[in-house]
């Protein structure tokens, strides 16, 4: 882990923001944390961290990231629950890339639940 900006957009460093949690050394407090360190893994590539923090019944077999696609903004538009004594949550939020040399972006609203002290990624609803 580096010194680099974590592109959860929360502007602290990858190695003591979303990288411990990538690591496994702790677990995401909240639906809004483990979504932004979902866009992080996504754009660091780490798709055995996005299938570990995915629920169990929504869980697809395997998950194949695209190299060319480059995640380059997080905005967070809305949430609802969520927080550490829930257990559920959602939050919707606007992730822009860039692929084949084009800008784009993805909004989606996304559902989340907490058991057992750990949030996962249940779905979403994307425009």
């Amino acid at each position: 882990m580096s010194a680099n900006p974590c592109p959860c957009g929360l502007g602290e460093p990858f190695a003591t923001c979303c990288g411990p949690l990538h690591a496994g050394e702790r677990k995401a407090a909240t639906a809004e944390q483990l979504m932004r360190s979902r866009y992080a893994a996504f754009a660091v590539g780490d798709a055995a961290y996005l299938l570990a923090t995915w629920h169990p019944s929504t869980r697809p077999a395997e998950l194949d990231l695209d190299p060319e696609q480059r995640w380059v903004r997080l905005d967070v538009l809305d949430r609802t629950g969520g927080g550490p004594f829930d257990t559920e949550g959602t939050v919707t939020f606007r992730a822009h890339y860039h692929l084949h040399g084009r800008a784009g972006s993805l909004t989606e609203h996304s559902r989340f639940t907490r058991a057992d002290k750990s949030w996962t990624y249940v779905d979403g609803d994307h425009d």
